[in-house]
């Protein structure tokens, strides 16, 4: 039987991965212009959220246990700062803060998950820290989903359960974890 620390790491990687698909299947609708929309002036394009949830995670999940969180060499303002970066450049930054947070979480073990890490000086457990991020990101990526379906609008390709279809996925699939297949 896994331990509950194994179980939360395992599961804690698994729902990332999920919410790491949704934009992934997102990004793959949109046209290149897309990921600079920015529909109102206070508003973030797809592009400025790529840039600060990749400039976050290499911030957090770099020497994830024996540094803070909040590295001296990341420019957070400049996130959000408009970038020319190509479609190409965005995915690799993307991904590139993926792999870091992925490997940083599967070099855990469950005795990981109690020792103190800091965010700003704030210390907090590593389980914490990770629950922090389990909010941060699906946020984001729920922004990025939000705006693809809006720039897509008819066009748009569900990414869950059609509506007015949940009867027929609950007779036909059941009702499984999407997240249970990573």
């Amino acid at each position: 039987m896994a331990s509950a620390g194994k179980e939360y790491l395992t599961t804690a990687i698994r729902r990332l991965k999920y919410y790491k698909e949704l934009a992934d299947r997102t990004f793959a609708q949109l046209e290149d212009p897309d990921f600079h929309y920015q529909p109102a002036t206070e508003s973030n394009s797809i592009a400025v959220i790529i840039q600060h949830m990749a400039g976050n995670m290499l911030s957090r999940w770099t020497n994830f246990l024996t540094e803070d969180g909040e590295k001296e060499w990341r420019r957070r303002d400049e996130e959000f700062t408009v970038h020319d970066y190509s479609r190409d450049q965005l995915l690799e930054l993307w991904n590139r803060g993926w792999d870091c947070l992925l490997g940083a979480l599967q070099s855990l073990n469950q005795d990981d998950l109690l020792r103190t890490v800091y965010i700003r000086s704030e210390p907090m457990s590593a389980m914490d820290a990770i629950n922090r991020q389990l909010a941060h990101y699906p946020y984001h990526i729920g922004q990025i989903v939000y705006l693809g379906k809006m720039m897509r609008d008819t066009q748009w390709q569900n990414l869950s359960i059609p509506r007015g279809q949940s009867a027929a996925y609950n007779k036909s699939a059941g009702t499984r974890d999407p997240a249970k297949k990573f």
